[in-house]
């Protein structure tokens, strides 16, 4: 299904639309802008995840997220890989996989092989389609799930709604409600787990962002309490060699980009704005130097246990949160 813009007489106007295609078993929705050549692509049925974030060069479009090629590998390696998952009801890891909460001790039935619970449960949830829409200034898409105590590690109920907006100047925004449905209170945190592309390897990208603080883990990437200096990348730098897998407390008081990467070969940059709803950055450098995660979080790893960011919803009560990515060719 495709929705177009307003036509005058014998002349299209550029505007945004949405199609839904399938390819390799994905069931993909496109957001276009029609003018540019830049789409942004959803999966719904695969947690609501970022497929695709794609501009137009001379020699054709390139995709700057790191997606999985059909139905199949998403299914046996989204649980392996988590590439664009969505962070819910936690971020990264749960030490143990155990917390308590009001006096009680939970324990997640869904557990990495270190023994954590991780990346939350909705990674792989399909998502329905609430509503789309596309017009002159923008295309959308709301997808929404109701989690119904799936793991006894988290015995709540809430509802998870995503819109995803493509708007001007290549600007995706990301925004995230989510809705407190159980009778008391929920712990809940939220974030996303994209790997982003850029073309050739990643050491020869640059990077900067701007963190307040390190959050110091200790051999199992889980927090310590302790916070640290941290400004290697204050300024934009080559990545080079260096091997990241931490969480950082972000200054976002300043309205500028939080994070940006920029290869200088193909002059690409993506630049992240998150709101004040997501205060911790977490980066990871995977084997292969071709991509690189850069997960916009509510909360830092372990929050169920350190509190750190921990957001306690009340029963009724609704809480959303906002990243928006900016693709430019300098």
């Amino acid at each position: 299904m495709i929705f177009y813009t307003l036509q005058k007489v014998g002349q299209l106007i550029m505007g945004y639309s949405i199609l839904h295609i399938e390819e390799n078993g994905l069931k993909i929705v496109l957001l276009n802008d029609d003018k540019s050549g830049t789409r942004a692509a959803v999966l719904p049925q695969m947690g609501a995840l970022l497929h695709g974030f794609s501009v137009q060069l001379a020699d054709g479009p390139i995709n700057v997220v790191d997606h999985y090629s059909s139905w199949k590998e998403a299914e046996e390696k989204i649980d392996k890989t988590f590439k664009s998952a969505r962070l819910s009801p936690f971020t990264c890891r749960v030490a143990e996989g155990k917390y308590i909460f009001k006096g009680r001790e939970y324990q997640f039935n869904k557990k990495f092989t270190d023994g954590s619970a991780i990346h939350g449960l909705l990674y792989n949830k399909p998502f329905q389609i609430i509503s789309s829409a596309a017009d002159m200034d923008s295309a959308s898409l709301t997808m929404q799930y109701d989690y119904k105590k799936d793991d006894p590690g988290y015995p709540f109920q809430y509802r998870s709604e995503i819109t995803y907006t493509l708007s001007a100047e290549n600007l995706l925004e990301i925004r995230t409600r989510i809705s407190n449905l159980s009778d008391g209170p929920i712990p809940i945190a939220d974030g996303w787990h994209p790997y982003f592309i850029l073309g050739g390897q990643l050491d020869d990208w640059l990077m900067h962002f701007n963190a307040e603080a390190l959050v110091r883990f200790d051999d199992k990437l889980i927090p310590t309490g302790e916070l640290e200096t941290f400004d290697e990348f204050k300024e934009p730098r080559r990545i080079g060699p260096a091997f990241l897998d931490n969480c950082f407390l972000l200054d976002i008081s300043s309205g500028l980009p939080a994070c940006e990467l920029f290869n200088p070969e193909n002059k690409i940059k993506i630049s992240f704005y998150p709101e004040s709803s997501y205060p911790y950055l977490q980066i990871y450098t995977p084997e292969g130097r071709r991509s690189i995660a850069i997960e916009n979080m509510s909360a830092a790893p372990d929050c169920f246990n350190n509190n750190m960011g921990l957001l306690l919803l009340e029963p009724g009560n609704s809480q959303s949160f906002t990243v928006f990515y900016q693709l430019t060719i300098v």
